[in-house]
C-alpha cells in the first residue's frame, strides 16, 4: 500500500480539512484535521480513524498508524504558534 492509497481510504471514510500521510509501507504517520473530532477525546478520535480502515488493521495490511488529530480550531491555534 502507498501513502496515497492509505490517504484515500481515510478520506473516503472521514471528512478532513487537512490530511497528510507518510510512511514506509508498514509504519504510517498521519496528520488529520476534522470537524468530526470536536468534543471527542484523543482515544475516540483515533478510534474514528481506525474505523475508516476496517479490516486493513486486523489483516496487517496497515501494520501501524501513528496519528496527530486536530479539530479545525486546534489546527489553527497550532499554526499560529509556529
Amino acid at each position: 500500500m502507498t501513502a496515497e492509497q492509505l490517504q484515500a481510504i481515510i478520506a473516503a471514510g472521514l471528512s478532513c480539512e487537512h490530511l497528510h500521510v507518510e510512511g514506509d509501507g508498514r509504519h504510517w504517520y498521519a496528520t488529520l484535521v476534522s470537524a468530526e473530532f470536536e468534543g471527542k477525546r484523543l482515544i475516540q478520535r483515533h478510534q474514528r480513524v481506525y474505523a475508516t480502515l476496517g479490516d486493513k488493521i486486523k489483516t496487517d495490511e496497515v501494520h501501524a498508524l501513528s496519528m496527530k488529530t486536530y479539530t479545525p480550531s486546534e489546527w489553527q491555534a497550532a499554526a499560529n504558534q509556529a
